[in-house]
């Protein structure tokens, strides 16, 4: 069982929280945290870069100088690969570079609970029992960073109904801001610290976090019909045959 003290406003030790091991992997999975984090570093990858050939550069095709007679080495048009500011020599064709690779969703989730606990293991989490502030105040946040001995790169992650402690934060310098059910194992490992507060942790550890946010992309409701629209058409009378005379 991982002791994790829980700090009041002014960095007061007042609670501990006890984290099993088991919940979070068991094991730091140093494997597991690579291929994460190199997946979703390439993931972000735009694929977007582009070389010229000397076809492409503008500048003029005209012959330097003449063949023979100078002394120097033979020279034809100034866009030439071997020259400063010529096109590629062999230029990138793609229109565009897919670097996107998909990791299972049981790996994933595994990393980023791992990676929570490779941080637990290293006591790099501050836990708060509450970020409250009446109003967003980025000198109150770094007085709170200040009193648990934050003096490196910071993630802060906490739910997002609680914006005043976003807002508060994401003006100091090497801090980030992130929500609870969006923590992962790129953010984590980019920070030297993680920030959370006692009731965001839990809902990481129970997946309650998730709930949520899988409601809002949930869609709408199709609207009720009218009655007009439900009533049923009632059937016409037939006509009556007309009598052979």
């Amino acid at each position: 069982m991982i002791d994790l003290p829980i700090y009041d406003s002014s960095g007061k030790k007042i609670d501990s929280l006890k984290i099993d091991e088991q919940t979070l992997g068991g094991e730091i999975r140093h494997a597991l945290l690579k291929q994460a984090y190199v997946i979703t570093h390439g993931n972000q990858r735009q694929g977007s870069a582009r070389s010229k050939s000397r076809g492409d550069i503008e500048g003029s095709t005209r012959k330097l100088f003449k063949q023979k007679g100078t002394g120097n080495a033979r020279a034809g048009a100034v866009r030439t690969p071997i020259r400063k500011g010529g096109g590629a020599a062999f230029k990138k064709t793609r229109t565009r570079e897919d670097f996107r690779h998909d990791l299972p969703k049981k790996m994933r989730r595994l990393a980023n609970r791992n990676a929570l606990l490779a941080k637990l293991v290293d006591n790099e989490v501050k836990c708060f029992a509450a970020l409250d502030f009446k109003a967003p105040k980025t000198s109150e946040f770094a007085k709170m960073m200040a009193s648990v001995g934050i003096d490196r790169t910071c993630l802060v992650a906490t739910n997002k109904s609680n914006q005043n402690a976003m807002l508060s934060a994401r003006n100091v310098a090497g801090v980030d801001v992130c929500r609870i059910d969006q923590l992962n194992v790129f953010s984590m490992l980019n920070h030297r610290y993680l920030v959370v507060d006692k009731a965001a942790l839990m809902s990481f550890l129970d997946e309650t976090c998730y709930a949520g946010s899988e409601g809002d992309d949930a869609p709408a409701a199709a609207p009720a019909k009218t009655a007009a629209a439900t009533t049923a058409k009632t059937p016409k009378a037939p006509k009556a045959k007309k009598e052979a005379v």
